[in-house]
């Protein structure tokens, strides 16, 4: 059960598709650069921004500074969802211009879906695509016909 304070709604939503943003996918890469490093990095940052920024589905895109670290960047965008953000990789000038950039990115994981929103007037729950099995199924197997996506 989720207590929100009162007047306020909590609504979950079965079919991502219904809820207003609910496929939208947050990306976020993390960077170490280092201080002489840093100029010719921010100025391929800014051209991979703009790059980012001008694919069909991009909602979003900016570079972040972490307040802890000096040598630590984010780049966060924003996307339509999972199908808007692979095109956008697809792309010849995101493959030339960006890819190369994002290869320097700390090796974790980068993608999210949205599963909690404030759309507001209320705090909107939405399905996962991800299915529950998701981390022991690999290429070429089945678990089953139809799995249930994760608990978000």
């Amino acid at each position: 059960m989720t207590l929100l304070p009162d007047g306020l709604t909590f609504v979950v939503v079965t079919q991502p598709s219904a809820a207003a943003g609910a496929d939208r996918l947050v990306v976020v890469s993390r960077f170490h650069v280092t201080a002489p490093e840093r100029t010719t990095f921010l100025a391929q940052m800014d051209t991979a921004l703009v790059t980012l920024a001008q694919q069909s589905g991009c909602l979003a895109a900016s570079l972040g500074q972490s307040t802890d670290e000096a040598e630590l960047l984010l780049l966060r965008t924003e996307w339509a969802g999972v199908g808007a953000y692979r095109r956008a990789l697809s792309a010849y000038e995101v493959k030339v211009g960006v890819v190369p950039l994002l290869s320097r990115a700390v090796d974790e994981p980068s993608a999210y879906e949205t599963v909690r929103e404030w759309d507001g007037e209320r705090l909107v729950a939405s399905m996962s695509g991800l299915a529950a099995d998701a981390g022991g199924v690999r290429l070429g197997s089945a678990a089953a016909p139809s799995v249930a996506p994760v608990e978000s």
